[in-house]
């Protein structure tokens, strides 16, 4: 295997063409010098240097070895500033899993832009997922934050509010709602309700539900979607209405308008779930860049 310090001789040597110069800059005598640069010579089977007592040139080997000499030395230098970094926590891989609704809000993607600003030398893995299983693959360590709507059934995982998020209706354009400055329960109540799938876990259907609950509403069930798009989608075609996150509105469905409810207390949850005992210094980190945002919005 080629000696580090051998090659670094040898670049020295190529940028100075000058075994004195080379040897002040390298902090060494010139003889220990020109034995490392013969021994390298030795052990790669071919000159690098023609030297006569006024001139040190490059052979065609040695101008054809030299980028790849470089080459190693930068990667070796690399490699040393990326420890650096992993032992500061400031580069390394976090996955990030979350479900579809929130991918539609703003702090959404102005976390993640904060954080690759701040951090651009961690990796970040996005994984989209149900609620019902977002708590167990943080838990099991498969994620290392989860963005949820649910309450996690496990002492393994911690919970950090990010406070709630208004909900909306989404009624079809061609529906009466859709004239109405704001809707209530009541009137929703006489509709088909898409919700996800009652195996999805969603966190998003429990708000509803109980929601629904508490102002004494009867659901009428309707058709089910597995994510957010294929709800509005179900709505545009007048399949039923829907209650959604406010940043659902940026789904611009010529077929689906939204109005504000009635209900005052019409909201979903936004958590954001961590492994209870396992920390790290990028967890941290992307839950300070969360909380910023939120102070700044």
């Amino acid at each position: 295997m080629l000696d580090l310090r051998k090659l670094r001789y040898f670049l020295t040597v190529a940028e100075e063409l000058h075994f004195g110069r080379a040897a002040i800059r390298l902090h060494l005598a010139q003889p220990p010098l020109t034995r490392q640069i013969s021994a390298l010579e030795t052990e790669l089977g071919f000159k690098l240097f023609d030297r006569t007592s006024r001139t040190v040139t490059l052979t065609a080997q040695g101008r054809s070895f030299l980028p790849y000499a470089r080459g190693v030395l930068e990667q070796v230098e690399l490699a040393q500033v990326i420890a650096g970094k992993l032992a500061a926590g400031t580069a390394g891989q976090l996955a990030l899993g979350y479900v579809s609704s929130i991918a539609l809000s703003d702090l959404f993607s102005q976390a993640i832009q904060a954080f690759a600003l701040r951090f651009p030398d961690v990796q970040l893995t996005l994984v989209e997922c149900a609620s019902g299983s977002l708590g167990a693959q943080v838990a099991d360590g498969r994620l290392d934050i989860g963005l949820s709507r649910l309450l996690p059934q496990s002492d393994e995982v911690q919970v950090l509010s990010l406070g709630e998020e208004r909900l909306v209706a989404a009624v079809s354009s061609g529906s009466p709602l859709a004239s109405q400055p704001s809707v209530n329960l009541a009137q929703l109540s006489a509709y088909p309700l898409i919700l996800f799938p009652a195996d999805y876990g969603s966190g998003l259907n429990q708000s509803i539900e109980q929601l629904y609950r508490h102002h004494g509403q009867p659901m009428r069930p309707g058709p089910t979607g597995r994510q957010i798009t294929s709800i509005i989608a179900l709505v545009a075609a007048g399949q039923g209405v829907a209650l959604v996150p406010a940043c659902t509105q940026s789904l611009m469905n010529k077929g689906v308008t939204y109005r504000p409810l009635v209900e005052g207390d019409a909201c979903a949850k936004l958590l954001a779930l961590t492994r209870t005992e396992t920390k790290s210094v990028l967890v941290d980190a992307f839950l300070a860049v969360i909380a910023q945002t939120l102070h700044t919005r």
